[in-house]
């Protein structure tokens, strides 16, 4: 039982993150009012908030190699609580963009130091880190809903606030129940890695072809965290309520199909897995594209959308497949870094293209990504282009 309890408590550390991540998705109208800006600038803004996601990734699997894996999951926290203050209290666009960064990466440095405990824990790494997923899975569920509700009571900037009163209590849950970890690399001072290695690691078949797919994959998923309770909103012409609680309803089918998903990965593979997870989200994006509004294509768009956003945790296990147990502090972090860089421009394409040409080619580019992806992998199979 002891492996849960860990597991449970470094999901809730993941949950927090996410709950950052997702506070400010149903108050991008109340921001666009409250500064007099466009949904594009709103969207720059969140992009700089999921780049500095990204680029935290690396430099955090390089400190937990150096200082232990639980002392960086603890500063996150910490990160997360004060950065999101800073976030509510921003008196124009320039500093709500600051805070934005700035909470990003508190963010940024939980996601490789939980992962790699993880995966030095558990052998069947596609259920752990399916379980894992519960936890981004319960913060899309929780946070838009929290945060409108907050906001519509108290106002915009309480519903910022969120993150800030989730954070201390997995700060210390992870500091009751973890023991110190110790450090894999205590003996390097700096980065301490060489870039060769690095690059080498990068240019492999399997981890070159697992980073296209998440790259990719993580754009969409971007996009949707972003701005589809706006989209629902004005393209699909729902109460901005009723739009909160579907984003919340996705979430909550992904506490399900996450770790099953998972689960499915370890026994019939990951790119089988994969493929029905993308070609899932293709048929719930056209749904609410195309779709009449009704509620039966509501309720399918919807069910088909939380199992085509049910893939993270398989696609970690896919990079976890493939790097060794010193690489996955280090190197894991650092194919997460340019995987989230490509993907964090999500929020600045969907909302500029959603300004500019609407929201069918918008969220069309969405699912149309997500069929390259589906076409990606049956490509590898039939060919066995990967090594």
């Amino acid at each position: 039982m002891k492996r849960w309890d860990l597991l449970g408590v470094t999901t809730g550390a993941f949950f927090v993150t996410m709950v950052a991540r997702l506070a400010p998705s149903p108050l991008v109208p109340d921001v666009i009012d409250a500064f007099g800006v466009s949904t594009g600038t709103v969207g720059l803004a969140l992009s700089g908030m999921w780049a500095a996601y990204a680029l935290f990734q690396f430099p955090g699997g390089v400190v937990a190699d150096r200082i232990g894996q639980r002392r960086v999951v603890l500063f996150a926290m910490a990160g997360i609580a004060a950065t999101s203050l800073l976030l509510a209290s921003a008196t124009g666009i320039l500093i709500f963009a600051v805070g934005a960064v700035a909470l990003g990466a508190s963010a940024g440095l939980y996601f490789t130091a939980g992962t790699s405990f993880l995966a030095d824990r558990f052998e069947n790494t596609g259920r752990a880190l399916g379980v894992h997923e519960i936890g981004a899975s319960g913060a899309g569920l929780v946070a838009p809903v929290a945060s409108a509700a907050v906001a519509t009571r108290f106002g915009w900037r309480a519903g910022l606030l969120v993150p800030a009163v989730v954070a201390p209590v997995a700060l210390v849950l992870f500091a009751w129940r973890v023991p110190e970890t110790p450090p894999t690399k205590p003996d390097r001072t700096g980065l301490g890695v060489d870039p060769s290695e690095l690059l080498a690691m990068l240019a492999r078949p399997s981890i070159a072809f697992t980073t296209l797919l998440a790259m990719i994959a993580f754009f969409t998923w971007q996009s949707f965290a972003s701005f589809f309770p706006t989209f629902l909103v004005e393209h699909v012409g729902l109460g901005t309520g009723r739009a909160s609680f579907l984003f919340g309803v996705v979430f909550a089918i992904t506490l399900v199909a996450a770790p099953s998903l998972g689960w499915v990965s370890d026994a019939l593979g990951r790119d089988r897995t994969l493929g029905a997870a993308f070609l899932a989200g293709v048929a719930g994006y056209a749904c609410f594209l195309f779709g009449d509004g009704g509620l039966a294509v509501v309720v399918a768009g919807t069910g088909l959308l939380g199992l085509g956003l049910s893939w993270p945790g398989v696609l970690n296990s896919r990079f976890m497949d493939y790097l060794g147990a010193d690489e996955r502090g280090t190197g894991f972090g650092l194919v997460r870094t340019v995987v989230l860089l490509v993907s964090s421009l999500g929020s600045g394409v969907t909302g500029t293209l959603a300004g500019r040409l609407g929201w069918v080619a918008a969220y069309g580019l969405v699912a149309s990504l997500l069929a390259v992806l589906v076409g990606a992998l049956a490509a590898n199979r039939a060919l066995g282009i990967e090594a």
